[in-house]
């Protein structure tokens, strides 16, 4: 195999109502920059890192056929997951920016604090510590 083909993952792409609302969110309840916001607010970024998290419209026609009518699921097809150093303040602060509080931060039998919230677009977003590997 070609060495060359070694994938970077480049980005998570979470289909939502409004792009602009959203991404305002993530940055208010979650703590992260915008990086970009395209003036037909069809499509935005947040600085995460190494990785990009982006938006689009829920109702994406040029997606509908390859990913499915966002009306024919029952569940989000994503759960969007952040690692915090203080999961209590990280949870309490989305909270506090219009995050539905989905269950409390607790912790884990495998060591891990983790609660759960939605997002304005009802998408569950999973706030835990960081797991190291043992």
């Amino acid at each position: 195999m070609a060495s060359n083909l070694k994938p970077a993952f480049a980005y998570t792409v979470v289909y939502v109502k409004d792009v602009a609302k959203s991404v305002d969110f993530y940055g208010r309840a979650f703590g992260y920059n915008v990086r970009r916001l395209d003036a037909s607010h069809r499509w935005g970024e947040l600085e995460t890192g190494t990785t990009t998290i982006a938006f689009t419209p829920a109702k994406q026609h040029e997606t509908d056929d390859l990913t499915g009518s966002p009306n024919t699921r029952q569940r989000n097809p994503v759960e969007v997951c952040f690692d915090y150093a203080d999961v209590d303040a990280a949870f309490k602060r989305a909270v506090e920016n219009g995050a539905e509080a989905v269950a409390k931060p607790e912790e884990k039998e495998w060591g891990q604090k983790v609660g759960y919230v939605k997002d304005i677009d009802g998408i569950v977003v999973r706030l835990g510590s960081h797991v190291r590997s043992s």
